[in-house]
């Protein structure tokens, strides 16, 4: 008869594991048992020696601290990353703080008529058409070896030195060119930072799963636009200084400046540059390369076709947003803090919409909500309609009511009809190309909305729209109404879903659910060998 220990180990091993699985679970005495396990001299596979100073968990203790430690390390960066994020996205739409204190001051204060006030708001965006090269750098020079944080600084940076020099310099607040110099310089700093929040959230959304950042984004953005507005309607109010408005937020912006500064991209786990290659690329050839990869990414078409859709959602539609805000303060002649609070109710509105999609909205197919979206927009515009007409008047709601609930409420449609599709490519943004996908993005969507407001400075002008004369205001109205509803026709440009379609995912819960399943198997083995290696020590014992 051949002897278990001529066998092979592992076929020795299973049986001599089947034996003890029978003496742990008959009722022999243990001195029997002990003479049993002594007449069985089978060599063991792979013993587990346990120290009397780790015990029979040593093990398992060391690889939980483990675990621990990196779980430490990345609440950390979360935590750091949640300050970040909410400070700068806060800051952004606090924005609406010096903007408004700037519209009062080009309207009443250097008396221009409602033309000029919207070219120069438009004409000041122009620093932001060139997102996509911002994107480029931050995707591919990195600065002290990061490549997003230091352009937050840059770009928070050269806001300071508008928004101060609008405040401490006289002339830069008085002459039209210098005025329009600052407007310039601060679009530019504001359009750097946010080109690098924006792939920050996108790289770092990727790399841990929180696809989440972006509404929680948009919601810190919403509620610095509503403190903003808030503030800036009140301090108007009482004060009217705007200079004063501008220094405070250039210290607001310090503070952003100080949080940005002792923040460290590796904290944040992103990845570092690499410095393991012999052959470094030029920063001519790295350039190129991003922007090769960035056109190949636009190329395709889920990404190209809703970017196509929401461009032209956008452009088609001639903003009058210059004249509806001297109507309101020259002929109507509401306070500012009616029109900063109208802000505020916008905001909130926006707020809300922010916290209702993220809870309700990503399930909603997006040409669906896109569209709904798109209606609601064009008749909201209409509401200024009623305003003209003075229709508000005659069903007893007074001028200044009408204006704090309902006037701000297309421009907040036009703003959340974005964040589906900020989603949707952050999603599909391919990875080291998100700050140029991002960028790319928000340089064409504030195109679309420069050309959309020189559209509305020529059709005030082709229809006599001044200071004096709004009577061919309401006809401005209709057309806009009437241009927001032509994206209806080509609808089917917008996808489905916003993401993986339902069916895929599906697949992949499917497969996730028979790879636990599986790991519940081989677990549930390893335990029960374990409890009778444990059995053996405590028989040896």
């Amino acid at each position: 008869m051949i002897s278990a220990g001529s066998l092979n180990p592992l076929i020795a091993g299973v049986n001599y594991r089947r034996s003890k699985l029978r003496i742990c679970c008959s009722k022999q005495n243990p001195k029997g048992a002990m003479e049993f396990r002594r007449s069985r001299k089978t060599p063991l596979v792979n013993p587990v020696i346990i120290r009397p100073e780790e015990g029979a968990g040593g093990v398992k203790h060391r690889r939980s601290e483990k675990e621990m430690a990196s779980r430490r390390k990345s609440g950390v960066g979360n935590m750091e990353m949640m300050v970040l994020c909410g400070v700068g996205y806060y800051v952004n739409g606090f924005r609406g703080f010096p903007w408004l204190a700037l519209n009062f001051h080009m309207a009443h204060n250097l008396n221009m008529n409602p033309s000029t006030l919207q070219l120069v708001q438009n004409s000041g965006n122009f620093p932001m058409v060139a997102k996509p090269l911002y994107g480029i750098l931050s995707d591919a020079l990195y600065i002290g070896g990061a490549h997003r944080i230091p352009y937050v600084s840059i770009g928070v940076l050269l806001q300071v030195l508008s928004w101060g020099s609008l405040a401490l310099i006289p002339i830069a607040s008085e002459a039209r060119p210098a005025l329009m110099a600052c407007v310039l310089l601060s679009n530019l700093g504001a359009s750097i930072q946010e080109v690098a929040k924006d792939a920050l959230v996108a790289e770092y959304g990727h790399k841990n799963r929180t696809p989440g950042l972006q509404t929680y984004a948009f919601m810190a953005s919403a509620i610095g636009g509503v403190l903003g507005n808030l503030l800036g309607g009140f301090f108007l109010a009482k004060t009217l200084q705007t200079k004063t408005m501008f220094l405070a937020f250039a210290a607001l912006l310090g503070l952003q400046l100080t949080v940005s500064l002792k923040t460290r991209e590796d904290s944040l786990g992103l990845p570092k540059l690499s410095t393991s290659g012999i052959v470094r690329e030029s920063v001519s050839q790295t350039i190129k390369r991003q922007y090769s990869e960035l056109i190949l990414a636009i190329k395709e078409e889920s990404i190209s076709r809703p970017l196509i859709w929401v461009v032209s959602s956008i452009v088609l539609i001639p903003i009058l947003s210059g004249s509806i805000f001297c109507y309101q303060t020259q002929c109507l002649n509401l306070n500012p803090s009616i029109i900063g609070m109208s802000k505020v109710t916008g905001q909130l509105m926006l707020l809300s919409l922010a916290i209702l999609y993220d809870r309700f909205g990503k399930g909603i197919p997006l040409r669906k909500l896109a569209g709904t979206v798109q209606i609601l927009y064009a008749f909201a515009l209409l509401l200024d309609l009623l305003l003209v007409w003075q229709i508000n008047t005659q069903i007893g709601i007074p001028n200044y009511i009408f204006v704090l609930c309902f006037s701000g409420l297309a421009e907040i449609i036009s703003q959340f009809k974005v964040l589906p599709f900020h989603v949707l490519f952050a999603s599909l943004a391919p990875p080291g190309c998100e700050g140029s996908m991002m960028s790319f993005l928000a340089s064409a969507l504030c195109l679309s909305s420069i050309f959309s407001g020189f559209l509305g400075v020529g059709l005030a002008s082709f229809l006599g729209i001044t200071s004096g004369n709004y009577s061919t205001l309401p006809l401005g109205i209709m057309i806009q109404f009437v241009a927001a509803l032509l994206p209806l026709w080509w609808i089917k440009y917008v996808p489905l879903w916003q993401a993986v379609p339902e069916k895929t995912m599906k697949k992949v819960s499917g497969r996730s659910k028979r790879n636990r399943r599986k790991r519940r198997v081989g677990r549930s083995m390893l335990d029960s060998y374990s409890h009778c290696r444990e059995r053996e020590t405590d028989l040896q014992r």
